[in-house]
This record gives C-alpha cells, sequence and structure tokens, in this order.
C-alpha cells in the first residue's frame, strides 16, 4: 500500500444555535470560518453564502502534505486542553474532524496513531472522512 497523495484535516463544529464567539472562547483560537445561522460566509471558492446552520471550522496548516497524523496533532495542539470544556461543545453541537483524503492511484492509505484517535475521541469527536479518487 502506497502513501496518499495529498491529505487536508479540519476542525469544525456545526449547530443551529450555535454562536461562534463562544466555541472560539473556549477553545482559545481564532477560526477559519465561523457563521452564525442566517449570516453570510464565503466559500473556499470566495462565493457569498447565507449560512444554513452556525459554522465554526478551524483548517490545519500544511493541507498539502500528506501527513494526516501530524496535522491532527497540531491542530489539537493549538487549542485549549480542558477536555470537559471539549466534550461539552461536542454535546451542544455537531464536533468533528473532518479529513479528505486524496488518492492519486489505487490502493492508497494511511496510518492514524493511537494517539490521535485517543485525542479525537478524548474530546467527543466524530472522525469524518472523506475519500477523493482520481479520476480515471
Amino acid at each position: 500500500m502506497g502513501s496518499l497523495h495529498r491529505t487536508i484535516a479540519l476542525l469544525g463544529f456545526d449547530g443551529d444555535d450555535l454562536d461562534p464567539a463562544e466555541i472560539t472562547a473556549r477553545l482559545g483560537a481564532a477560526p477559519t470560518v465561523a457563521v452564525s445561522k442566517g449570516g453570510k460566509w464565503l466559500t473556499s471558492a470566495t462565493t457569498a453564502e447565507i449560512a444554513t446552520t452556525g459554522r465554526w471550522r478551524l483548517d490545519a496548516d500544511g493541507n498539502d502534505s500528506i501527513n494526516l497524523d501530524g496535522q491532527i496533532i497540531a491542530l489539537f495542539a493549538t487549542l485549549s486542553g480542558d477536555l470537559a470544556a471539549w466534550r461539552a461543545l461536542s454535546a451542544c453541537y455537531n464536533g468533528r474532524v473532518f479529513c479528505g483524503l486524496f488518492l492519486a492511484t489505487g490502493n492508497e492509505g494511511v496510518i492514524l496513531q493511537p494517539s490521535t484517535l485517543l485525542q479525537i475521541g478524548e474530546r467527543g469527536l466524530l472522525l469524518d472522512l472523506d475519500i477523493y479518487a482520481r479520476d480515471a
């Protein structure tokens, strides 16, 4: 099995009553994207949209690398270590670590260390994997 061509990782919370300022205050870092339900935000294609739900998202640095494990660990390293605060946020909002896995060929893969998986679970977060195959 070969390594992946490219990976991206982000941390996100979604919810209709989500207050982006509350999450920023509790986790201690400014997000990449923050919008309340009904607010305007710019997509990655810089298209203005009205948010159908509240969102708070923090993108990992190095989102064009193949070190997914490192990207996730780096996300957590910049944020609060207060696990009770994380679990409270995850109980109120849809909290997740989103990972985009981009394949250049077939049979590529990635490994996450047990310590990374533990950090995701301790925070009550979902692990959301999207796999993108190269067009044939």
